[in-house]
């Protein structure tokens, strides 16, 4: 069994609460994500903040107001802070069942309420292409072991 802990990404790019709108949008342009998780001070995961809730925050009544700025926006008020997540054993297959069940591009990986990772779709699709790799040579293989029977067959 492929546990998430083998495929998620442990090195999480997180921000706090009082962390700006600006700060998350700036975050996911460097470092070419979707998804941010917001931690507490005990790195315990307290909501996250998706590209689609950069664009709905940006087009929404909190942004119709003169003067506002994403440094003016926290992630507090804009983080879905109910967030569905994976226990850091599980299997990779549970990952991507709840994700294709709820659609969402991303889970957070946690041991008790501590994030500990993140799994996303581009995660699983990698998991699946290393999979149809290891087939394809299965095979391979297989298809050359076939035409050394068949070959010894002639011998007779």
């Amino acid at each position: 069994m492929i546990t998430v802990d083998e495929i998620m990404t442990s090195d999480v790019a997180a921000l706090r609460e009082d962390a700006t709108l600006g700060d998350v949008m700036r975050m996911m342009e460097e470092k070419h994500i979707r998804h941010v998780p917001v931690v507490n001070d005990k790195d315990e995961l307290a909501g996250i903040v998706s590209h689609r809730d950069v664009l709905t925050a940006t087009g929404s009544a909190l942004w119709a107001g003169e003067g506002q700025s994403p440094e003016s926006v926290k992630v507090g008020d804009i983080m879905t802070r109910d967030v569905v997540t994976i226990d850091v054993h599980d299997s990779a297959r549970a990952a991507a069942t709840c994700l294709e069940r709820h659609r969402f591009g991303c889970v957070p990986v946690v041991s008790g309420k501590t994030l500990k990772g993140i799994v996303t779709d581009t995660d699983l699709v990698a998991v699946a292409i290393n999979l149809m790799e290891q087939l394809e040579q299965l095979e391979q293989q297989d298809a050359v072991a076939e035409d050394d029977v068949d070959d010894d067959d002639d011998l007779f």
